[in-house]
Formats: C-alpha cells, structure tokens, sequence
C-alpha cells in the first residue's frame, strides 16, 4: 500500500505541481487549500506524512503544527514544512513547534522526494508507540532523598530486562545526579521542556529530550545546576510531559528527589504506585510515618504507596523491615543492603549497579523488588534477562 500525503497549501499551483510529482513517484495525495481544513483532513485521512506551508491566511503553518502536536490522535504524523520562508528563525520557530523536516520553496523534485523518504524511513525505524499509557511508578525519598536516583534507575533497568519499555525521568531540577552517574554531557531534557510554553509540550518536543543509555532504558534528564532549582515553581508542566511519556514506554519511573507532597501532588494522583524510600533508622523512621499521614491527608490512597529501604552502611541499629512495616502500614517491596564498593564501581564505569555486579547479590535484590513493584502496578513481566 502506497503511502498517504496530506499537502496543506493556499497555492493552487503549488498543490498542483507537488502533487502530481509525488503522484508519479507512487504517492497517494490529498490536499487542504488551508489551515483548517488541513486539520480536519488530518483527522479524517489520518495521512502517513504531512507537506505543510507556513504563510496561509487563516491558520499559519506554525500554528497548524502546534495543534497537530496536541492532538493525541494526530501528534505521530511526520510533518515536513514546505515554505518561501528561509531565514534561520524561521526554520527555529518550525522546529520548535514539532515538525520533522523543513525544506525551502523553490526545491528540485529530487530533492523534496528524498526528504520525504527519509522522514518516513526514520518514523519505521523509531520505536512502536504502546497502544495504551505507560504504568506510572513514582520514587519519593523520605528524608534527603539519599538512594532514592539509584534505586529508580536500578528498578528501571531491572524492569527493561523483563520486557518493558522504561522512561526514567529526573524530577529533580537543578540537583539531578543520573547524567553525571552515567556520563551524559547534556542534561538539559527537563529544564529545557520546563522552559516551554505549555502549547510547546508535545509528543515529538519530550521524545526529542529524552537520552538513551546503553543499558535499553532512555532517560529525561535534570540538571545539577543550582540556577535551575527555580524550575520547581513549574513544575505543574509535568502533568503534560508525563501524558507524553506514558505514550512513548509501558512504564514509566519518575525520580521525584525529597521535594514536599504539596508541591508533587498533581505527579502523585498520576502514579498507579509511589516507592517511599528510606533508610531502616531512627529518626528515618519517624519521617516515613509523617510523610505517609501527609500523604493520606492530601487525598493520595495509601494502596498505592510501598516501602523500600536502603541501608547505606552496617549498622547494629537498624530497625527490622518487619517492625517498620507494620509502624507504616504500607507494604514493603524490598531492602538493599550495604553496597557502596559497588556503587563507586558502578559510578566509576558510567553504568548501572545492576548491570556492573549482575550476579551479586544487590541485583538479586533490585530484581526482587522490581518484581514486587510490577506486580502492584499490574505490569506483565517477561522472564528477566541479565
């Protein structure tokens, strides 16, 4: 089957000439003399590829993609925009706004074919979106937030060895640590969508910002900035990165730091599971119990909340999961032990303890736990392959 174009152009001549050219080239085309008519062509034709003009009177080009991109149904189709416009803030604004490809008027018919071909070879090639929303795992440190990084991107490996596409994002701008943990130069990706306007937050703008490791996982990344912790006042832009994120994996793991429920509430009522982390030890322990009351009163259920202990050095005065279980009343997931010759392993080789010490111990544990999660949040896991 032929693959669909949708040319959007008020040029009548333009909608002429390009379609009869890709016509000939085994193009299956459908036009729109304007912006809204090319939306509701989009929608009814559901085209394999867009040609998009800029300047058209009624909805410019720009426009027509911002809302292309927010629509869930439409935001997948490739769009290359096809315009006399040629300065570079014109094609900065084109991208900006989600669009694949930018091309100037005139162009030579070769030309516009083999970009049309290569945008759609880069759309099989990229990977199958879930027919449903990723599940949701939030992991929120009780005190300090000490473990809690490492934990989320340990569990996430773990859970993409079983079969699932993981996300991993960092809620944490300005004091983000997995970039530096795994070698990444740029870790912009969230304070970079933070910074947009919220009509700019769509699903080609968050896939763009994610980092993809070498252990399957691909990461949203904060910066360790401090110029950037002012970014937490917009953190209310995440509910629409999340719908984002959910689109592109079948879980999708939010590292929320320590910061205060009140300020993550909107995140929390999105998780299907919140992992409080914690370390077995008094004051620890009282911490853990103001924070799941806090919790409880600001609406969260605590069905959804686990318990998750790190324990950071041998100590004989660690408190037994079995009692601090029954002091939370949650259900407890799992504990790591003392492994901070792993984790400076780890660290030093730029990976995740789980891949750099498979058969030890710790990842045994780390497997465990992500089995645990998986199965309160309802995620079917293939057999795990280290």
């Amino acid at each position: 089957m032929s693959e669909r174009i949708l040319i959007i152009d008020d040029d009548v001549d333009t909608l002429k000439l390009v379609g009869l050219m890709l016509e000939r080239q085994g193009y299956e085309i459908v036009v729109a003399s304007d912006g809204e008519q090319g939306l509701s062509k989009s929608a009814s034709e559901r085209p394999d590829l867009i040609l998009l003009d800029v300047m058209m009177p009624d909805l410019d080009g720009y426009e027509v993609a911002r809302r292309l991109r927010a629509d869930p149904q439409l935001t997948h189709i490739p769009i290359i925009m096809f315009t006399a416009k040629s300065m570079v803030d014109d094609k900065v604004k084109g991208f900006e706004v989600g669009v694949d490809d930018y091309l100037t008027k005139p162009t030579h018919p070769a030309e516009l074919t083999a970009h049309i071909k290569a945008v759609l070879a880069r759309v099989t090639q990229t990977q199958p979106v879930p027919t449903e929303k990723g599940k949701v795992i939030g992991f929120l440190g009780v005190r300090g937030g000490m473990g809690t990084s490492t934990l989320a991107l340990n569990i996430g490996v773990a859970l993409h060895q079983t079969g699932q596409a993981v996300i991993i994002a960092e809620i944490t701008p300005g004091r983000g640590s997995m970039a530096l943990e795994l070698g990444f130069d740029d870790s912009r990706g969230l304070s970079t969508l933070l910074s947009r306007q919220a009509k700019d937050i769509h699903l080609r703008s968050v896939e763009a910002s994610l980092e993809s490791h070498r252990s399957g996982v691909r990461l949203l990344l904060s910066s360790h900035s401090p110029a950037e912790m002012d970014l937490q006042e917009s953190l209310d832009r995440m509910v629409p990165i999340l719908g984002n994120l959910g689109s592109l994996a079948t879980v999708v793991l939010l590292d929320l730091g320590s910061a205060a429920p009140s300020r993550l509430k909107p995140l929390l009522d999105l998780c299907d599971v919140i992992v409080l982390v914690m370390e077995p030890i008094f004051p620890s322990t009282s911490f853990g119990t103001a924070m799941i009351e806090e919790l409880v009163k600001r609406g969260i259920d605590r069905k959804k909340l686990n318990l998750a202990l790190i324990t950071r050095m041998r100590t004989g005065v660690q408190i037994p999961w079995r009692k601090i279980e029954a002091q939370m009343g949650i259900e407890f997931v799992g504990a790591l032990p003392p492994a901070a010759d792993m984790a400076h392993q780890a660290s030093q080789s730029k990976r995740p303890l789980i891949v750099v010490q498979a058969g030890s111990v710790v990842s045994d544990q780390i497997r465990k736990m992500a089995e645990e999660i998986a199965k309160n949040a309802h995620l079917a896991l293939a057999k795990s392959h280290p």
